[in-house]
């Protein structure tokens, strides 16, 4: 079992940065890939990043926060991070972490074990 505690979310200005967070607990937090989609209102969940339960981790991210979004991991915190530069009104959504044991292929649909409870990012113009 694997709990998931999304944190860093808020409201900024188009052009802005913020960075989200996600805390897991639970034991082999390195043997899970770990991915961030998003949902805005009356949209459904779309994928945003991953990254692998390999070392080294690779990363795979949608086209649209292609060049604007990082994401990394600190497998001796369990934590995975979503750093997002050059915010755009488009990307308000709630944000989601989600994590898969050791799959054998990436995952950029929401078919995800684990969630967690989101975090809301608003970008205003």
């Amino acid at each position: 079992q694997v709990q998931l505690v999304e944190s860093g979310g808020g409201l900024v200005q188009a052009g802005g940065s913020l960075r989200l967070s996600c805390a897991a607990s639970g034991r082999m937090f390195s043997d899970y890939a770990m991915a961030w989609f998003r949902q805005a209102p009356g949209k459904e969940r779309e994928f945003v990043s991953v990254i692998t339960w390999t070392s080294p981790g690779r990363s795979y991210y949608a086209d649209a926060v292609k060049g604007r979004f990082t994401i990394s991991r600190d497998n001796a915190k369990n934590t995975v991070y979503l750093q997002m530069n050059s915010l755009k009104p488009e990307d308000t959504a709630v944000y989601y972490c989600a994590a898969e044991f050791a799959p054998t292929m990436i995952r950029t649909t929401p078919n995800y074990a684990y969630w967690g409870q989101g975090t809301q990012v608003t970008v205003s113009s």
